[in-house]
């Protein structure tokens, strides 16, 4: 059998291991198997050519695309927080893709589980975009025990609420902000401040997280009586 030009338009693509895709187009009834063992041996002779000077530039893949290369992510998030990624009338979702430049689809649940896909034009927005979800899908929990930086939110009569982590806020007691007795929150205290504080504990009535700074500051020593 014999092929003229124009007879056959065949495409091979792989890599070093072998063929991944391949696809073909004939004009003729037939294809002796001769020829097609030929097609694929030059394929893959070409193929092995192109890969070698591709490895004097690259020898192996990248860990990521460059920053401003356009991207897809999907993430499965529980199917209860859908309505917090929404929220009211969709205006958390729209802030999302507004501040973040991105675009947001939420799939259908499949045994409790939703599919969202963000597709973003850069990293730094895709980043940030995942980072919003990932914060209302599997919102942090502070331990009792560890120690974290509060941001002060609110200064109390009787201390002051600081927020220490994204979404989670924490009692400072005002006779916990220092060993000496504080008569006002202010004078230790102001909005904005990030403080390192101590989780001591849990409201049991409120389920507020209880914390602590003077846990964390030296004790003064005590007067001698010499």
């Amino acid at each position: 059998m014999k092929i003229i030009l124009g007879d056959m338009d065949f495409k091979v693509t792989g890599t070093e291991k072998g063929i991944t895709a391949c696809q073909m187009d004939i004009k003729v009834d037939g294809l002796d198997y001769k020829v097609l063992e030929e097609a694929l041996s030059q394929a893959k002779d070409g193929r092995m050519h192109i890969l070698g000077e591709m490895m004097k530039t690259l020898t192996e893949p990248r860990e990521d695309f460059k920053a401003h290369v356009p991207r897809i992510e999907n993430i499965s998030v529980p199917e209860d927080a859908i309505g917090g990624i929404i929220g009211k009338g969709g205006e958390t979702i729209q802030t999302i893709q507004a501040e973040t430049k991105t675009s947001i689809g939420i799939g259908d649940a499949v045994d409790g589980m939703a599919n969202v896909e963000v597709f973003a034009e850069e990293k730094e927005g895709m980043d940030e975009a995942l980072r919003r979800i990932n914060l209302i899908a599997y919102p942090p929990t502070a331990e009792v025990g560890e120690t974290y930086e509060g941001k002060v939110k609110n200064i109390v009569a009787f201390g002051a609420f600081l927020e220490i982590l994204p979404g989670v806020d924490a009692l400072l007691h005002i006779s916990e902000i220092a060993h000496e007795r504080v008569e006002k929150a202010e004078e230790y205290l102001k909005s904005g401040q990030i403080l390192e504080v101590k989780v001591i504990g849990k409201d049991p009535r409120s389920g507020k997280l209880k914390i602590s700074r003077k846990a964390l500051l030296e004790k003064p020593a005590k007067p001698s009586n010499d």
